[in-house]
């Protein structure tokens, strides 16, 4: 395999060998496809959605505190905060849902920190996933910051989602997760059953493929979208 690199077209072998091994382990997240991810400089270019997919669907939601014979995984959650902002916002165009979707995927390189964590670890966290995010966004056909409307509906969403979370497999009681999260949204209420790696990657997959196929179909593009 060969990199464009500032040193011009270079192999794999050549590109290890002069880069300095301390700076590849704190900057580079190398992937199954071949690709490389520099967390300080990411490009779009370097995103791909398998990619996103395998690592969504072995990480664990809820460190793994969770109950059933497979962890929840971040891939998972992703399908179930898609379906509920699906039903939050019947109006919203294809783009925007795959913008639900796609509203974890910087983990798939960050990892799923839990909110005590990120609390601790500080604003550093925030502006790297914020990267990320963003050339994620522009990767598959979205702005790099999406719409404050959307933005506000899909952390509804992602709030609800948790809060179903909470209560059937991470062993928090109704009032706790209602303190937490907020409560339950009326447009769905899902019974959760944990996939396994193999079943959360192909069904989050084939989600991405049918909102992509969508859009292509339509012609729509988020700049086209009003958001009410």
């Amino acid at each position: 395999m060969f990199l464009d690199t500032e040193m011009g077209r270079q192999s794999e072998a050549e590109f290890v060998q002069r880069r300095p091994t301390r700076d590849l382990r704190r900057k580079w997240q190398p992937m199954l496809s071949g690709n490389r991810l520099d967390l300080f400089s990411p490009s779009p270019l370097d995103v791909d959605i398998e990619d996103i997919a395998q690592g969504l669907s072995r990480l664990a939601r809820w460190n793994g505190q969770t109950q059933g014979e497979w962890a929840f995984s971040v891939a998972q959650h992703s399908l179930l905060v898609e379906e509920i902002f699906a039903r939050l916002r019947p109006c919203y165009d294809r783009s925007w849902l795959l913008a639900a979707l796609l509203h974890d995927a910087a983990e798939y390189v960050l990892g799923d920190l839990v909110t005590p964590y990120k609390t601790a670890v500080g604003p550093g966290y925030k502006d790297l996933e914020q990267r990320v995010d963003a050339v994620v966004h522009l990767r598959f056909g979205l702005p790099a910051s999406l719409p404050a409307a959307v933005s506000k509906d899909i952390k509804r969403a992602d709030n609800a989602a948790a809060y179903f979370e909470a209560t059937q497999l991470a062993n928090f009681g109704e009032e706790e997760a209602r303190l937490i999260f907020g409560g339950p949204t009326d447009e769905i209420r899902p019974l959760l059953v944990p996939l396994s790696p193999k079943d959360a990657k192909l069904a989050f997959i084939m989600r991405y493929k049918t909102l992509s196929q969508d859009l292509r179909g339509s012609g729509d593009t988020p700049a086209t979208v009003t958001v009410a």
